[in-house]
C-alpha cells in the first residue's frame, strides 16, 4: 500500500488547522498560437493518464490516523472534473493571467477525488493560450512536480506516442479490511493490526524524544531559535492569493557567478534579498540582520525517482542580508551563510528529522504537527524555492511552450512566498501573497529586478 509520507502529510494537516491555507504548487504554462480547442486537449490527456497513475488514485484516510492516507484507485474518476476551461478578460495580458492564477490557486482542492487539476486558458495576447497546472503538495514536490508535465507536453513538436490505456480501478475495499491491511502492511501481515495499536502506544515516548533531539540539532546549526524581528512580512493571512512575476536572462545570472562568486542560486537568493529590502523600505520598515529567515527547499531526489510524485525534500534556512544596501556584499553574505550551513550539515540534520519521522508511529507525529500548526511561528518571514526547469524548448500539440510561471503555497503566517523556476534560457520568480496584507506584491517584482541589474552591472565592471 502506498501511503502518504509524514511530510506530505503535514499539507493535509496545515489545511486541517488553518482555514485560510490552500497548500497547492503550480504553473502557468504559456503556449504560442493558434490555440487548440479544448477537446482537442482533453483528448491528449485522456491518451496519457496510464503514464501518471497517480492521476487516478485519491486519498484515503485510516481510521484513528494510525497510518498516513493511503493512495487508493478512484472508482469514480471522471477527466472531466480535472480539465476545465476559461478565458482571460481582455485585454489578456500579464494583469490578467495574474488574477486568473492567484484567484485558481486560492481554492482548496477536494480530497475525495485525485489531487490535481489543469486549466485550458484562452484569450492571451498575440493569440496565445495556456494551461494552468495544479498540484496538491501532499502529491508532489517541486522536482517531481515538474516531472508531471509528462501528461500534456512533448520534447518535441511531434506528439509523444504512448501504448493504449488499459487501466481498470481496484474495488474499493471495506472499511475494517482496509484499515487492517494499510496497519497490517507496517508490520507484515494483517492480523498483527492489535499488535501494531499496542506498539504504537508504547512508542510515542520514544520517537517523541528522537524527534526533539534532531530539530534540537537542526535549529542548533542554522540558530533557527532565534524568532525573526517583527515585521509587515509574517502575520495572519486572509485566504486570498496575490500573484506577480519577474524574469531574468540566465546567462546574465552565469555571468554575475563568474566573476563574482558563488552559485546560480546564491546569485538569485541575493536578487531577492535585495528585493525584499526595497519592499521594506518602501512600506517604512527599516530591514534588520534578521528581518529575513527563509525555508529554503533542497530537493533530495535522485535521478532514477524524479518521475515518482512525492515529496522528498530538506531544507536551509538563511538569514538573507535585507539589511545591507549593498548589492556585491548582499551576494558575498548569502554565499557565505548558504556554504556554511551546508558545511554544518544542515541538510543533512533536515534529512534526519523527516526520517524519523518516517519511522515513528503516525499517530503522535500527526498529532505535533497539527499541534504545532496552531501555535504562531515567529522563526520563518518567506520560502523561496527553486526548481531546475527544461533546458530545451517543450510542446503541446505541436505549439511550443514559451513562458513559464512557477507559483508556491503559502501558510503559517508566512505572508510571501518566492518560486524560482528556469526554462531554457529564463529564470522566472513567481512570486505568490497574501491578497488581504500584500497588495504591492508588484514592489517586490520590481526590487529583485533592480537588484539584479545591480549585480550585473557591478559583474560587467570587473571584467
Amino acid at each position: 500500500m502506498d501511503r502518504l509520507t509524514p511530510l506530505s502529510a503535514a499539507f493535509l494537516q496545515a489545511e486541517d488547522v488553518d482555514e485560510a491555507a490552500s497548500l497547492a504548487i503550480g504553473s502557468f504554462a504559456v503556449f504560442e498560437g493558434p490555440a487548440p480547442s479544448f477537446e482537442e486537449l482533453l483528448q491528449a490527456i485522456a491518451s496519457r493518464l496510464s503514464m501518471v497513475p497517480r492521476y487516478r488514485q485519491r486519498l484515503r484516510r485510516v481510521p484513528f490516523d494510525l497510518t498516513p492516507p493511503a493512495w487508493v484507485d478512484d472508482e469514480e474518476f471522471d477527466l472531466a472534473n480535472h480539465v476545465h476551461q476559461t478565458a482571460l478578460p481582455q485585454p489578456g495580458g500579464d494583469a490578467q493571467i495574474a488574477d486568473l492564477i492567484g484567484q485558481v490557486m486560492s481554492w482548496r482542492m477536494e480530497r475525495e477525488r485525485p489531487l490535481w487539476e489543469f486549466w485550458f486558458v484562452t484569450g492571451l495576447t498575440e493569440g496565445r493560450w495556456g494551461v494552468l497546472s495544479k498540484v496538491h503538495h501532499a502529491l508532489a514536490d517541486g522536482v517531481s512536480g515538474t516531472d508531471l508535465y509528462r501528461l500534456f507536453l512533448d520534447l518535441t513538436p511531434e506528439p509523444t506516442t504512448v501504448p493504449p490505456d488499459t487501466w481498470t480501478p481496484a474495488p474499493a475495499e471495506p472499511g475494517w479490511r482496509f484499515a487492517a491491511r494499510a496497519v497490517g502492511d507496517l508490520g507484515g501481515s494483517p492480523w498483527r493490526l492489535a499488535s501494531a495499536g499496542v506498539t504504537a502506544l508504547r512508542t510515542p515516548r520514544r520517537s517523541a524524544a528522537s524527534l526533539v533531539r534532531n530539530v534540537r540539532g537542526l535549529a542548533s546549526i542554522s540558530g533557527a531559535a532565534l524568532p525573526v524581528a517583527g515585521s509587515s512580512l509574517v502575520g495572519p493571512l486572509h485566504g486570498g492569493r496575490h500573484y506577480a512575476w519577474t524574469q531574468a536572462d540566465l546567462d546574465q545570472l552565469r555571468e554575475v557567478r563568474s566573476r563574482l562568486g558563488g552559485t546560480v542560486n546564491d546569485v538569485a537568493l541575493a536578487a531577492v534579498s535585495g528585493g525584499f529590502r526595497v519592499l521594506l523600505l518602501s512600506r517604512g520598515e527599516r530591514p534588520s540582520a534578521h528581518s529575513l529567515r527563509s525555508l529554503v527547499p533542497v530537493s533530495t531526489h535522485r535521478p532514477d525517482d524524479v518521475s515518482e510524485p512525492d515529496n522528498r525534500v530538506s531544507l536551509l534556512l538563511p538569514w538573507l542580508p535585507v539589511d545591507v544596501a549593498d548589492p556585491v556584499e548582499r551576494l558575498e553574505l548569502v554565499r557565505s551563510r548558504v556554504r556554511t550551513l551546508r558545511e554544518r550539515g544542515e541538510v543533512e540534520a533536515g534529512s534526519s528529522v523527516m526520517t524519523t519521522a518516517e519511522l515513528s508511529p503516525f499517530p503522535p507525529v500527526a498529532a505535533g504537527v497539527r499541534l504545532g500548526f496552531r501555535f504562531p511561528q515567529r522563526h520563518l518571514a518567506t520560502v523561496t524555492t527553486n526548481v531546475p526547469g527544461p533546458r530545451q524548448p517543450l510542446y503541446c500539440l505541436g505549439r511550443q511552450v514559451v513562458q513559464m510561471l512557477p507559483y508556491v503555497p503559502i501558510a503559517d503566517r508566512l505572508r510571501i512566498g518566492v518560486a524560482m523556476f528556469s526554462y531554457c534560457s529564463t529564470l522566472t520568480f513567481g512570486l505568490t501573497g497574501d491578497l488581504g496584507s500584500t497588495p504591492d506584491l508588484e514592489v517586490l517584482a520590481e526590487g529583485i529586478s533592480a537588484s539584479l541589474a545591480e549585480l550585473v552591472a557591478a559583474a560587467q565592471a570587473r571584467a
